[in-house]
Formats: structure tokens, C-alpha cells, sequence
């Protein structure tokens, strides 16, 4: 049974940085694609960023240039670095592993002064 679990939430400020974490069990992030999604409060899930079992990555436009996704296989974790945080990158961020698969419960990234 695949298990996801997000950490590193939390409250900061615009123009701060957060790195998001999600470890797992029940899945093999080096032979499969992971993302992050996030959900912002009255809106819809929306798809964040992608890393592939190759390593190769896409970004969604609003957080291209900001955001990295990322992975340790020794740890068989995927990472979210986020920089330059706006208020608008308030939202609940979901693993979601396989690609399209399961996901975590969230954590929650407020960005406000």
C-alpha cells in the first residue's frame, strides 16, 4: 500500500522561501514520476510540478523559475524548493505518487505579512 506524507509547511512571508518534503512508502520514487499539486482555499487542485524517473522535470507557469522539484533516492523522497513565495502560493500542497496515483493528505503553505 502506497503512503505519502508531506512536511514543511507552514507561515512565511512574500518574497521568503519553504522547501516542502514528501516521503513514502509503498512506491519507488526512482522508477516512478512524482508530483506536487496544491489547492488554494474556494479553487480547484492544480498541478504544480512533475519529476519523472529519469529526473527529467516540468513546471506549471506560475511557479517556473521559482520552484524546483526535486529527488533523493537514498532517501526516496521528492522535494518542492519554493522561492520568491507570493501570497497567491497560498494553498494546501499534495504529493502525489505515482504519477496520477495517490496522493498525501497536505501541508499547508500560508505566504503572507
Amino acid at each position: 500500500q502506497v503512503q505519502l506524507v508531506e512536511s514543511g509547511g507552514g507561515l512565511v512571508q512574500p518574497g521568503g522561501s519553504l522547501k516542502l518534503s514528501c516521503a513514502a512508502s509503498g512506491v519507488i520514487f526512482s522508477t516512478n514520476a512524482a508530483a506536487w499539486y496544491r489547492q488554494a482555499p474556494g479553487k480547484q487542485r492544480e498541478w504544480v510540478a512533475v519529476i519523472r524517473s529519469s529526473g527529467s522535470t516540468n513546471y506549471a507557469d506560475s511557479v517556473k523559475g521559482r520552484f524546483t522539484i526535486s529527488r533523493d533516492n537514498a532517501k526516496n523522497a521528492v522535494y518542492l524548493q519554493m522561492n520568491s513565495l507570493k501570497p497567491e502560493d497560498t494553498a494546501v500542497y499534495y504529493c502525489n505518487a505515482p504519477y496520477g496515483n495517490y496522493w498525501g493528505k497536505g501541508t499547508l503553505v500560508t505566504v503572507s505579512s
